[in-house]
Formats: structure tokens, C-alpha cells, sequence
């Protein structure tokens, strides 16, 4: 069975998507339409922009969701999952592209996600750690010790990204390091993604997702909040709109879908993150990457 999984914020790089403008007449007017609904030419900035145009979030989100989700109707019949799944953002893009919403839809969404989540960002200073080297029980038990610190995303065995506040990450840091963790690593990030400090986001993207028109996916989707498969539009409503504030369990979504039977997992957008998360979970699995017009 294969899977297909779709990449999040920081996998961004400048030129992402330009030759699928230049060689695909479908692609350049998904492309068009995306500068149209935005309001500004992010095509400038992914073709030619700098890394730090890229960085912003709200013009990171929707570049990389533009990537993913064209590269995937770009490869036609080639785009064939069992089942797909995104991380964070890429859920949006992993939604789209198994039809449970419109590309016009998806990306309104995306941008407003974008914009809701740098207000929230500014509102109180946060950032994420990584935490290489120790199991998920110790990370969660110091957290829990630690006041508005919380685990934000599971991205394989042996890494965990941690959020919080600025003083609450620096502790839970110095007492990670002591447990014996590899490395604890801040992250160059605008704020506590997947955590409370999210709220005012999530509460701003519930109306925006509530308002948005879902259908049944063509294939099951397995979200991030629950780390199952999902196919009822109000289900995956409801999850789309907890994922702001809680954890990513990127680690439980890949071990379901080796249980349920996939034995090769496709990144369709920029980088190869997911690839080696996969492959750090179950070296078993075979992986693959679509991210140009020359590997479809």
C-alpha cells in the first residue's frame, strides 16, 4: 500500500515550484489564481524572493501548501494514494489534494492560518526546542513539571519539539540535557507552535474552517491530532481546528499507517524532512520524493 505525505513550515526554498510554472500550463494557472486570491505575486517570492521573503509565515504557509498541492494535481493519475497525511500545515495541503475541499478553499485557509497564527506569535513572546535523544515519556513528564510548556510535535522515535514560553523552554532545556538528551536545540521560530499560546488563532480559524465547505476524501486522511484515519467532513473539521493548539503526532501517524499495511511513503512539495522522519521510524519502508516536474 502507499502512502502519500505532505511537508510543513521549513521546508520552503527559493525557485520551489518554478519550473512547474514555466512547463505546465495547468500549474502557471493554479498559480495565477493563488496571486489572485492572496493579493500579492507570491510567485515573485518563491521564484526569485529571498530566504528571508520565505520566511515569513504568512507567505511560508501558503508557498509550501502551492508547491504541494499543484506538484499533486500536476502528476494526474500518477497521484494514486492508499491514504496521505500532512505535517501541520501539510495537512491542508494532504486535505486538498484527496478532495476533501477546494484548491481556492484550501488556500484561503491556509492564508488566514497564516496570518491568525503570526498575530498570536506577537501577542506574547514563545518559541520550540527540539529535543533529540530521549523517549517520549521524559520529555512529556519535565513539560508537565514546567509551567506553560507542552509537547508540539512527535516527529519520530528519539525527537520531540517542545513549545512554550521563552523562560519555560530554557528550563525545560537545561533539564532535558541533564536527563541525558542528545541535544536541546531552540528553534529559529516566531512562537509556540501547537500550543496554548495558539488559542487566539484557534479561536479566529474556527469561524474561517466552520464557514468552509468539506467533502468525504477520496482516501482516508490521517490527521494529526488523533494520529488516525479520517473521512467524516465534520470530524476532520473539528480536527483541522484542535491542531492549532495541540501536539503533532507525526510518529503515531507513520507507525498507523505501517500497521494499516503501507510499505512506501511519497513527500509530494519542497524537501525530504518527511522522508527521513519515515525512515528514522521504520527503515523497513520504502520512500520517495516529488518536488519537481522531473520526478513525477
Amino acid at each position: 500500500m502507499k502512502a502519500f505525505v505532505f511537508p510543513g513550515q521549513g521546508a520552503q526554498f527559493v525557485g520551489m515550484g518554478k519550473d512547474l510554472y514555466e512547463n505546465s500550463a495547468e500549474a502557471k494557472a493554479m498559480f495565477d489564481k493563488a496571486n489572485e486570491i492572496l493579493g500579492f505575486n507570491i510567485t515573485d517570492l518563491m521564484f526569485a524572493g529571498t530566504d528571508e521573503d520565505l520566511k515569513q509565515t504568512k507567505v511560508t504557509q501558503p508557498a509550501i501548501f502551492l508547491h504541494s498541492v499543484i506538484l499533486a494535481k500536476v502528476m494526474g493519475d500518477k497521484f494514486q494514494p492508499d491514504m496521505v497525511a500532512g505535517h501541520s500545515l501539510g495537512e491542508f495541503s494532504a486535505l486538498v489534494a484527496a478532495g476533501a475541499m477546494s484548491f481556492e478553499d484550501g488556500l484561503k485557509l491556509v492564508s488566514q492560518r497564516a496570518q491568525a497564527m503570526q498575530k498570536a506569535c506577537e501577542m506574547a513572546p514563545s518559541t520550540m526546542a527540539a529535543i533529540i535523544g530521549l523517549d517520549d515519556k521524559t520529555v512529556e513528564d519535565v513539560c508537565a513539571g514546567i509551567d506553560k510548556v507542552v509537547p508540539a510535535n512527535y516527529n519520530c522515535p528519539g525527537q520531540l519539539v517542545i513549545s512554550g514560553s521563552m523562560e519555560g523552554i530554557d528550563a525545560a532545556c537545561e533539564q532535558l540535557t541533564a536527563k541525558g538528551a542528545k541535544r536541546a536545540l531552540k528553534l529559529s521560530v516566531s512562537g509556540a507552535f501547537h500550543s496554548p499560546f495558539m488559542e487566539p488563532a484557534r479561536a479566529q480559524l474556527a469561524t474561517a474552517i466552520e464557514n468552509t465547505k468539506f467533502e468525504a476524501p477520496k482516501c482516508p486522511v490521517y490527521q494529526n491530532v488523533c494520529a488516525q484515519p479520517v473521512s467524516d467532513p465534520e470530524e476532520i473539521k473539528k480536527n483541522l481546528v484542535a491542531q492549532l493548539t495541540a501536539p503533532v503526532k507525526w510518529t503515531q501517524i507513520v507507525m498507523n499507517m505501517i500497521e494499516a499495511g503501507v510499505d512506501s511513503f511519497t513527500e509530494v512539495g519542497p524537501g525530504s524532512v518527511l522522508q527521513g522522519l519515515v525512515k528514522k521510524t521504520n527503515r523497513g519502508v520504502a520512500t520517495a520524493g516529488v518536488s519537481t516536474l522531473e520526478q513525477i
